[in-house]
């Protein structure tokens, strides 16, 4: 078989093809997108962007009741919008195979929680596995779908940031020939009426039983669960990428109980592990799933009092946990200036922000690009709390506060986000005769996790045109009879527009477009300049917030605006903000 080395994330796209899954959806969100962008290499799966989880989620569970395998995939949060369907999926169970991966994400590199995902797989009752390696990546998604179809059940696989971006060598396989399943009609199965949610939630106790047996004995015989005998002065029971943490800093002074499928937890396989050893540590990031479940079983466990709910793990977490040993290590002795993460040179979003500065406005943001826009200098969002919140938040905000606030409030959101879940929130405001005020920032793309198409741009997956929903149409479909459209780079354009809007007595919604300017097809214009012998050195242009604008001290020693060329795109944004016309267009 061929060797190679692959992304987490790809591997479990290859496991996909190898399974021989033919349908795949999802909402791109970091860090499990790369699944179905690998996914749509492969000519023999059909692969869409879905306007949500739940939308996806939904998709695939349609295509396993046609008989098919079938596949979604999210981030941690984004299982959350599709828990709605998994609950009750879990009683109706499959056809074809389905499997849901999810990616959680300690640390919250790219996210604003940390939940632990093994939460929805308890309360759902369906079975999740949990991978450690690339390798496992491929070969666990191959046997979730096996493990759907013999209990049928959705399956979660859960990967973490560390496992989904990192690479590790993989043996490539031939692809399943899977022949899709039959469609037989089934009322009682298929369609959760009370009545026959009542039966259904039997079943799901009798399979989680089964489950908890096989995961004592069969994930055993096929490499699922695994122990790891050493030293058994100290035993760690583990998984995903803690296991990889314990063995590397811990090596063979310790014994392992690496599971494999983390819900339902074998039983029978951890009380004979404890046996075994003297101490026993469970090892887990986040919450204490593992932990409860041993101390239910009556067994005496080091966890949480020696291990953080918090963060991502590391060897060198571990190994001072466990041995108390420090490796040396070398540290500056001069701090580092931070680095926070700021809106690209030539961002769309950038000019809207600093058109709305000049209002002292409260803005309800969102998920996205914009979210930056919450940093000084620009410092121009005042709350974020999920996908779509900014435009049903701001309605709650406005109607607790006031008419006189809501001319003082807006919500921005991007596009792909609008079309995730912030249209209801517009419907909302309409149905219930709100003012506020709602900016769309379509910049035609869905851009913070990669640049994926979404059905604002008209652009499938792959690339193909296709429809494109039309936003101005679309709000006034609802209700929305003043909608406007902006230039964000037109700063006094802008301002008038948000002017006139909150001065409304009815809701409205503004769209601020123009395309991403890393997209390839965006064509940028000459770098802007500044006149050195006209600059005040006043910092004006410093509030804009752009990174290729930075003051350095003339012959005369005293600091001037400066625009690197390399960086600038010639987006004119910062010229608004210079009082003296120091910074002019075309370069010097």
């Amino acid at each position: 078989m061929e060797k190679v080395l692959l992304l987490g994330n790809e591997a479990v796209a290859r496991g996909l093809y190898e399974a021989g899954v033919t349908v795949v959806s999802a909402y791109p969100g970091t860090p499990s997108t790369e699944i179905t962008e690998s996914a749509c290499k492969y000519d023999e799966i059909y692969t869409e962007w879905a306007p949500n989880e739940k939308v996806a989620f939904e998709v695939a569970f349609g295509a396993s009741m046609a008989g098919a395998r079938a596949f979604c995939a999210m981030k941690h949060v984004g299982l959350n919008v599709a828990a709605d369907p998994l609950y009750t999926a879990s009683y109706i169970g499959v056809n074809g195979g389905m499997v849901c991966a999810v990616a959680d994400d300690p640390g919250m590199h790219s996210s604003q929680n940390e939940q632990d995902s093994r939460r929805h797989a308890i309360a759902s009752k369906v079975p999740m596995l949990e991978v450690s390696d690339s390798a496992e990546c491929l070969d666990f998604t191959k046997k979730a779908f096996d493990l759907s179809e013999e209990f049928d059940t959705p399956v979660l696989l859960r990967l973490t940031t560390r496992i989904s971006h990192s690479r590790s060598p993989v043996a490539l396989s031939e692809r399943l020939n899977f022949e899709k399943k039959p469609y037989r009609k089934d009322v009682m199965k298929n369609v959760m009426m009370p009545a026959m949610a009542r039966g259904a939630h039997v079943k799901v106790e009798e399979r989680l039983k089964k489950l908890t047996e096989w995961a004592d004995t069969t994930a055993f015989d096929l490499g699922i669960n695994k122990k790891i005998m050493f030293d058994r002065k100290i035993g760690v029971i583990a998984a995903g990428s803690c296991y990889v943490y314990a063995r590397e800093a811990l090596g063979e002074n310790a014994s392992y109980l690496k599971l494999g499928i983390v819900n339902p937890l074998p039983v029978k396989a951890i009380q004979a592990f404890a046996s075994e050893v003297e101490t026993l540590y469970v090892i887990e990031e986040l919450d204490d799933i593992i932990e409860t479940h041993c101390i239910k079983l009556g067994l005496k466990v080091i966890g949480k009092e020696k291990f953080s709910f918090l963060g991502e793990f590391n060897q060198g977490i571990v190994r001072k946990a466990v041995l108390g040993e420090e490796k040396e290590s070398v540290s500056l002795d001069i701090p580092i200036p931070p680095r926070p993460p700021v809106l690209c040179a030539g961002c769309p979003h950038r000019g809207l922000f600093y058109a709305l500065k000049k209002f002292k406005l409260y803005v309800s943001g969102d998920i996205g690009c914009y979210t930056l826009g919450a940093q000084a200098p620009l410092s121009m969002m005042d709350s974020c709390v999920c996908m779509g919140a900014s435009v049903s938040g701001l309605h709650g905000f406005n109607v607790a506060s006031g008419k006189e606030q809501a001319k003082k409030s807006v919500a921005v959101i991007g596009d792909s986000t609008f079309i995730h879940s912030g249209i209801t929130g517009l419907i909302d405001i309409a149905y219930n005769k709100g003012i506020s005020t709602v900016i769309v920032l379509d910049n035609s793309i869905t851009g913070m996790t990669g640049h994926q198409n979404n059905p604002a741009n008209g652009l499938t997956i792959k690339g193909d045109p296709t429809v494109a929903v039309d936003l101005e149409a679309l709000a006034r479909a609802v209700g929305i009879r003043r909608v406007r459209v902006v230039d964000p780079f037109d700063i006094e354009g802008v301002r008038k527009v948000v002017a006139e809007e909150l001065e409304a007595e009815e809701a409205s919604l503004i769209i601020s477009r123009r395309p991403c300017a890393l997209l390839k097809n965006v064509k940028h214009e000459p770098a802007m300049y500044v006149d050195r012998d006209v600059c005040t050195g006043c910092k004006a242009c410093l509030q804009v917030g752009c990174p290729a604008i930075m003051q350095i001290k003339s012959d005369a020693g005293k600091s001037k605006a400066y625009i690197d060329p390399n960086q600038c795109v010639g987006c004119g944004v910062c010229a608004a903000s210079c009082r003296f016309g120091a910074i002019r267009k075309g370069g010097n």
